[in-house]
């Protein structure tokens, strides 16, 4: 029987991968950092930080604007990817995570990845944390042509396990935006980075530390399942 506010309906979890399943953002910042370097485009660690997450083909104008786009984005995506690559071995999960997707599994949940990192890197990651194992599928960037903030991936990936009723989770405003133009519930994560108060004024229904966190305190979200 439904809950007063639906939440037993939900039957899918849609999770972002950088940062809320592995801790790779700081490895991603440095990569971008060294790509507009060798371009010989300043841009401050901080703003490369901040635009972890959102899709590759938006990143270079989100940091450095459209000119630096037009002149060198191709360039800085493929440095960037290979920079990345480097270092992808070294890459850890984050507390709780392949916990987290082994209870939600547990609890009759679809468990589908969605992120907007290359699908070779995204492969690797979800074998980190298990999830080629736990989730039901996964997309990517190649997936879709708009990667967040736009609701492509996230319509794909419910969409990809025939889901009905979907909550994201996340570590970016890019995944809690898109999760509201996808018109579904969204669950922030500090792990990435951003603050409780950027997460919830960009739609998220609720924050969580981490996913060992989110693991903790299931039964008082609408992830909590069959239990």
């Amino acid at each position: 029987m439904d809950s007063e506010d639906g939440t037993s309906q939900v039957d899918t979890a849609v999770l972002d991968v950088d940062g809320t399943l592995v801790d790779t953002v700081y490895q991603h910042t440095m990569a971008w950092a060294t790509a507009f370097g060798e371009v010989e485009v300043d841009v401050p660690l901080w703003r490369l930080h901040r635009a972890v997450g959102i899709g590759g083909d938006r990143y270079v104008a989100e940091v450095a604007g459209d000119e630096v786009e037009r002149r060198h984005g191709d360039r800085l995506r493929d440095r960037h990817d290979e920079l990345f690559g480097r270092e992808i071995d070294r890459v850890r999960p984050l507390p709780g995570a392949p916990e987290l997707l082994r209870e939600l599994r547990d609890r009759g949940l679809k468990v589908v990845m969605a992120s907007s990192g290359v699908a070779e890197h995204t492969e690797r990651l979800l074998r980190l944390v298990g999830a080629d194992r736990t989730a039901q599928g996964a997309t990517s960037s190649s997936d879709v042509e708009q990667s967040k903030p736009a609701p492509d991936l996230i319509e794909a990936a419910i969409e990809k396990v025939d889901g009905d009723r979907a909550v994201v989770v996340g570590d970016a405003v890019w995944d809690v935006t898109a999760a509201v133009n996808a018109g579904v519930r969204s669950i922030g994560l500090l792990s990435g980075g951003f603050g409780e108060g950027e997460l919830r004024d960009a739609g998220a229904d609720q924050v969580f530390a981490d996913a060992r966190d989110l693991l903790d305190h299931l039964d008082q979200t609408p992830l909590r399942g069959r239990r």
